[in-house]
């Protein structure tokens, strides 16, 4: 029913699903689950806390459910939960969360590249990409069919939205709203993420009015507290416009890339 070769060390408590393949110098500890039909490549280590779901790729050298980096770990029993139909390819090490029975979450398809790193208590959506060697710290989110770039930073407690593409090299050191594109350090709004949006099947019309949205919040020198203000005024009420108007609201007009002299209020 499954596959392990006699190089790899299995915990006798671990629990493995149906049509799992684990290969050689792969270990398995205790208080680990495995769903059917993953695949555990070379020198793979998943360790105490694992919560695996199905049909997930783990390429050479990958560490999951890495004990926390964090001096506030004691050495509390956490997890990470992984959903399913995930490539993770080589050395990507995922830290488990610091605080006693709570998780480090990673959702359903997504691509986490070569050597990247997602710290304890993040939560990656599904359909995330995720480019070789990027970082991301501790109590992070990151929102559906975003894609981060190689050697981006994502710094403590930030919140990146949905729809989202942070360029190659960006440190992010606040919230992200939906649908934009970040570049540069220090971070800079780039523009709106059209190409994606496209590739969503959201139409031209809609693209335009997150574009208004963000002509208020980005280039009208005004605080975001006002731009919101205008935006409620200026762009019809649509999903997109409300998501926008909520995002920024939940976390008190704190957004990254803002202009030196606004401020958020």
């Amino acid at each position: 029913m499954f596959q392990i070769s006699p190089l790899a060390f299995v915990h006798p408590n671990a629990k493995i699903g149906d049509n799992v393949t684990i290969n050689a110098f792969a270990y398995i500890d205790d208080n680990v689950e495995i769903g059917e039909g993953c695949v555990i490549g070379p020198h793979v280590s998943i360790r105490s806390g694992a919560r695996i779901g199905k049909n997930n790729r783990f390429y050479d050298g990958c560490v999951i459910s890495a004990a926390p980096q964090d001096f506030r770990w004691k050495g509390e029993d956490s997890f990470v939960e992984i959903g399913d139909n995930n490539c993770i390819r080589e050395h990507v090490i995922i830290n488990r969360s610091i605080h006693a029975g709570k998780s480090t979450k990673i959702g359903n398809n997504s691509f986490i590249m070569a050597q990247s790193h997602i710290g304890h208590d993040s939560i990656v959506g599904d359909y995330v990409v995720i480019g070789n060697a990027a970082k991301i710290a501790g109590a992070c989110k990151i929102g559906n069919y975003t894609i981060l770039s190689s050697n981006a930073l994502v710094h403590e407690n930030c919140d990146i939205a949905e729809w989202v593409l942070i360029k190659g090299g960006c440190r992010v050191n606040n919230n992200v709203p939906p649908f934009t594109i970040m570049a540069h350090n220090p971070i800079e709004y780039y523009g709106v993420n059209a190409y994606i949006l496209r590739k969503g099947k959201k139409s031209e019309a809609t693209i335009d009015d997150i574009a208004k949205c963000y002509r208020h919040i980005y280039q009208s020198q005004t605080s975001p507290f006002n731009a919101l203000k205008r935006i409620e005024t200026d762009v019809d009420p649509s999903t997109e416009r409300d998501e926008i108007l909520k995002f920024i609201k939940k976390h008190d007009y704190r957004l990254a890339a803002l202009p030196p002299e606004v401020t958020a209020e």
